[in-house]
């Protein structure tokens, strides 16, 4: 899919059990408040922010060509028919990025994700959702080494990554931080496009 294809905000992508739409405008009072939860501050090692600059975040977020943010919708959670360019708030529990700042090296990108619902948890939304970032990183940027920072205490985020086929790279003692990456190798490239059956629908 060419870069005209795939404009940003364009694309929303269909699991089994989420979709990921793009971070709208409409999703941030809802982020606003899932990030004054200090444990959801500490995991994401976010800095608090006021609403207005949780909008500005947005905005800049969905310009920048070396972040790809989407807002993961719980499908059950979903009233009526999905719909493209609608937020679906009341589905919405959590989000998953990419970023691309590696400088010295285009094809590496970082993994974050975040289900900040409690309901939702435990239900393998967060490992759907890594593996379609993953797949879309691989098939629409070319990337062919993932990165995740996590905290060490978190348990679940390590373990999650971990079965995904990540392995650990360097300890940051400072940060208490653990850094993991998963090299996309041809078998390993085959491997998670088969697990993904996802949809890519445009606007």
């Amino acid at each position: 899919m060419g870069e005209s294809e795939r404009e940003k905000g364009r694309v929303s992508l269909e699991g089994e059990k989420v979709i990921l739409v793009p971070y709208m405008e409409a999703h941030v009072p809802k982020y606003h408040e899932w990030m004054k939860d200090p444990s959801l501050l500490q995991a994401t090692g976010s800095e608090p922010l006021t609403l207005q600059q949780e909008y500005h975040m947005q905005l800049s977020w969905s310009r920048d060509p070396n972040k790809e943010t989407f807002i993961v919708l719980d499908k059950d959670l979903i009233v009526g028919q999905f719909s493209h360019g609608e937020p679906h708030n009341e589905a919405m529990v959590g989000d998953v990025n990419i970023f691309m700042n590696d400088l010295d090296d285009s094809h590496v990108a970082e993994v974050e994700i975040m289900i900040a619902e409690p309901k939702s948890r435990r239900k393998g939304l967060g490992k759907e959702s890594a593996l379609m970032m993953i797949s879309f990183g691989i098939e629409n940027l070319g990337i062919n080494i993932f990165r995740v920072k996590i905290g060490e205490s978190n348990g679940a985020s390590l373990d999650m990554f971990q079965k995904l086929g990540f392995v650990q790279t360097s300890y940051s003692s400072i940060f208490k931080e653990v850094t993991l990456e998963l090299q996309i190798t041809q078998a390993k490239k085959e491997e998670m496009l088969g697990l993904m059956g996802m949809v890519i629908k445009h606007t």
